[in-house]
């Protein structure tokens, strides 16, 4: 069942093998060349920790393991928080993804589709089956290009200034207008202290490139050429975490917004004014989100096997001994990294009514699993369907088509902060012009150092929040406290 897309896996497996391998090998003797003589261990798109030989025997598990680590940080947060609903909003150089988090554990899947022709038209790439972290890609990262295309409209991406030439602003020979160059024209980045200072960026190129490429084809100057990229950017990935909501049944306005990545804090306050999120939080080291996710994710590996049975044919023998060999073949890969730790391990089909084309995750609990009882199963399954699409089917047979055991250590533990309210107001360090989209024109306001905010800190916006690392852009209509552990907490304003 399913053989197209395991016969996919096993050919990419296969195809990137060796030069992971060969990469892999290089990079540990390398490692011990410098003294670094310890055990190596990588991310995988499950949100785990693996082996580096591991790796090198599944390579393809490491598909979108980066962006999987920013979703481990975005959990961490989460609980630290106690919300027990976060959208996590991951906006690098490239891409922009989110990730649906309910009860501190990120939204699952066991297909993840590569090389789409059609960036966001699920289908037209190629399906890898893997356990991965369901994040969906709703967006262009600080990087992507803009274009008009034949029906006069702005297009931004799949094409990326990358890191040479990079944005126009760089000054190293970009000619068409990227999102940070938009964003730098707006005036939501300084040119002066990119990075620190230790990137200077030219405007004049940026607004070049914009009239250029956007402005002269729609007859437009460069400043609403930049303010057209950005909202065609924003309005992308409004759509997406819209529909993304849709197919999930959940509605985002309950949810919190955790924004991490160079580029999310810059566009992470407009998107929740489009999603309807009052609440957003732009967690200390957004900027390098995904690295810190990969030092709180445990040691695990999900093994998982496709045998069809229905219910109308339930075998508690032969369903005990495929959990217990998965439960074997998970817990070995975890032992390769940690033998001593103890070893927790979730149990998990995935069923649907006959005749459906596709299924839904069920967890059980160990004595279901390893105690099977044909009326378990259908309970389960049916109040799950019915939490997703609000009713049962009544006189349909019942499938399992995948079983699956996750083997994971225990993962650490998060001490909850205590939440601060507003304390005193934060002192500004200049005045930047910000481009406001209500009035279409640029008003002069704050611009405050992180650095110079302490737990309790606040300001109200419109506000630029400054660091090394990134930019945080605080819309009119929220107030910005920073909490304990250094997180910038944008709310709605109180209306008095």
């Amino acid at each position: 069942m399913r053989e197209y897309e395991r016969f996919n896996t096993v050919v990419a497996n296969a195809y990137i093998k060796p030069l992971m391998k060969s990469y892999l090998d290089r990079l540990k003797g390398k490692m011990n060349e410098a003294g670094a003589d310890c055990n190596i261990f990588l991310m995988h798109s499950g949100g785990g920790i693996i082996s580096i030989e591991s790796a090198a025997n599944f390579p393809v598990r490491l598909v979108e393991s980066g962006p999987a680590g920013g979703v481990v940080f975005a959990a961490n947060i989460a609980e630290k928080y106690n919300l027990d609903k976060v959208l996590s909003f991951d906006m690098g150089g490239t891409t922009a993804k989110i990730c649906l988090i309910k009860d501190f554990t990120p939204k699952t899947s066991r297909v993840f589709e590569v090389a789409r022709t059609y960036r966001f038209k699920k289908g037209s790439g190629m399906p890898i089956s893997i356990p991965v972290i369901d994040m969906v890609e709703i967006g262009a990262g600080g990087g992507s290009l803009a274009q008009v295309d034949a029906m006069r409209q702005i297009r931004v991406g799949p094409e990326s200034a990358g890191s040479e030439p990079g944005p126009a602003c760089y000054n190293k020979g970009g000619d068409k207008p990227a999102v940070t160059d938009a964003d730098l024209v707006l005036g939501k980045l300084d040119p002066e202290n990119f990075a620190g200072g230790s990137i200077k960026f030219k405007k004049s190129s940026s607004e070049t490139v914009l009239q250029n490429v956007l402005g002269n084809s729609l007859d437009m100057d460069a400043i609403t050429s930049a303010f057209g990229l950005v909202e065609v950017v924003d309005e992308n990935m409004a759509n997406a975490a819209r529909v993304h909501a849709v197919e999930n049944g959940e509605d985002l306005s309950q949810y919190t917004m955790i924004a991490f990545g160079g580029a999310a804090p810059l566009h992470a306050g407009r998107l929740c004014e489009k999603l309807g999120v009052d609440r957003l939080l732009v967690p200390q080291g957004a900027g390098v989100g995904s690295a810190i996710g990969f030092l709180r994710a445990p040691f695990s590996f999900e093994a998982n096997r496709s045998v069809y049975m229905s219910l109308s044919n339930f075998n508690d023998k032969k369903i005990k001994n495929i959990f217990t060999e998965l439960q074997l073949e998970a817990t070995k890969f975890v032992r390769d990294c940690d033998p001593i730790s103890e070893i927790l391990s979730e149990f998990k089909v995935y069923m649907r009514y006959s005749g459906q084309g596709w299924e839904i995750p069920i967890v059980l609990t160990k004595d279901q699993a390893m105690i099977p009882d044909v009326d378990t199963f259908k309970s389960r399954f049916i109040e799950d369907y019915v939490k997703l699409f609000g009713r049962a089917v009544d006189g349909m047979d019942i499938e399992i088509t995948v079983w699956s055991v996750n083997a994971t250590t225990p993962h650490e533990e998060v001490k909850s902060i205590m939440e601060n309210s507003h304390t005193k107001n934060t002192p500004s360090d200049g005045q930047r012009k910000l481009y406001d989209h209500k009035t279409e024109d640029f008003k002069v306001v704050d611009v405050v150092l992180r650095n110079n905010m302490i737990a309790g800190s606040s300001v109200d916006g419109p506000i630029i929040i400054t660091e090394d690392e990134t930019t945080i852009i605080v819309p009119a209509n929220r107030t910005a406290i920073c909490q304990s552990d250094g997180s910038i907490d944008m709310r709605l304003k109180v209306l008095k």
